[in-house]
């Protein structure tokens, strides 16, 4: 019999016994090897689990350590890239280690969300995020590769201003002018568009519904060819960034009816804002991009990651070139762009619902 005040001492050394491989007394030979592998497994676990604690404080200690990735959902060369671009290159320099951006371009940035959101929350795979793929697509999307829970918010990095451009060939020389003329019976207005879905998609709708007048939507792919069709006179308007807009209204070729910010833009100080210009209060389609990072990264590689990205940001050479782009650097907290994403996927869930927008699966 073996007493309860024994019992621990026994359960000792019978463990010990099968840890190191000796024999128990009594025991059967193929019994006597099952538990002393499952001894062993139990013990490797163990100090495995007890190991991991001091390893990961270690880790976020010494972050970062290897080698970051800003994944961007989008080609080279469009906005999306180069704000990462401009992130990567301040944060390599400041940091020592290689911040490199990768194109993982498909599904409207849905490709590249999802590949993030399943990355080890470490903060080594990071996401540079669009307003669509925050605060549109789940909206759009009924089998969304991601949910928004599985991020974490680092920094808002810039708003693009979009402004609302015609032809210059146009006869319409003001935002109530076309107006005035969507209300005027037997008049079809139309709108172009660089996708389903898109900022400039939902700006339009956003108008057409606040002044209360029909459009019709003319959807391309890409940029290029509906801002060709505005400049020929073949659609009439169309919500561009401001980026890509400047130049040919610079050049005469399109002409600026209203910025879509509650503010003039510094790029183009003479355009009145939407709201001003049509009458339409509280108007605002601003597209905007963030950094996210996988949900469980720890909030000290966060907090890195906020000060290493609103540096970069700010730096003056980097803010120039952003302003000059239309784009105006942000650097909000965490918190803040929470706060964006929960106003602004409210926003344009109810144009989407209101404009009955879907995407073909």
């Amino acid at each position: 019999m073996v007493l309860a005040s024994d019992a621990g001492g026994l359960q000792g050394s019978v463990h010990q016994s099968l840890v190191l491989g000796t024999h128990i007394p009594g025991c059967r030979p193929d019994v006597m090897r099952s538990a002393m592998i499952v001894a062993r497994l139990v013990t490797t676990v163990l100090l495995l689990m007890s190991a991991a604690a001091p390893v990961s404080a270690l880790d976020e200690a010494n972050y970062p350590s290897r080698q970051i990735r800003i994944v961007v959902g989008f080609a080279a060369g469009g906005a999306p890239d180069a704000l990462a671009r401009i992130i990567s290159d301040r944060l390599t320099q400041k940091w020592g280690q290689a911040v490199v951006v990768e194109n993982r371009t498909g599904a409207n940035g849905n490709i590249a969300m999802a590949a993030v959101a399943k990355s080890p929350p470490d903060g080594y795979t990071l996401a540079l995020v669009p307003v669509g793929n925050a605060a549109v697509n789940p909206s759009l999307f009924s089998d969304l590769p991601y949910e928004l829970g599985q991020f974490a918010p680092i920094t808002q990095i810039a708003n693009v201003e979009n402004v609302l451009v015609i032809s210059a060939k146009s006869s319409i020389s003001s935002l109530k002018e076309l107006i005035a003329l969507g209300r005027s019976k037997g008049t079809n207005l139309t709108y172009a568009t660089p996708g389903a879905g898109s900022i400039a998609h939902l700006a339009a709708e956003l108008l057409a519904r606040s002044a209360g007048f029909p459009m019709t939507d003319v959807t391309y792919r890409g940029v290029t060819p509906a801002l060709t069709d505005v400049l020929r006179g073949e659609v009439t308007m169309m919500f561009s960034q401001l980026s890509t807009a400047k130049p040919l209204i610079a050049a005469g070729e399109l002409r600026a009816l209203g910025v879509a910010s509650k503010v003039r833009s510094a790029v183009l100080p003479d355009v009145p804002t939407i709201a001003e210009a049509g009458d339409v209060p509280g108007f605002e389609a601003v597209s905007w991009y963030a950094l996210m990072a996988p949900a469980g990264t720890p909030e000290a590689i966060v907090a890195k990651l906020h000060d290493g990205a609103v540096e970069a940001i700010n730096a003056p050479e980097a803010k120039a070139g952003l302003e000059a782009q239309g784009a105006m650097p942000v650097g909000s907290t965490p918190a803040e762009l929470a706060t964006v994403i929960a106003t602004e996927t409210a926003r344009w869930a109810k144009v989407i619902r209101d404009a009955n927008i879907k995407i073909a699966p």
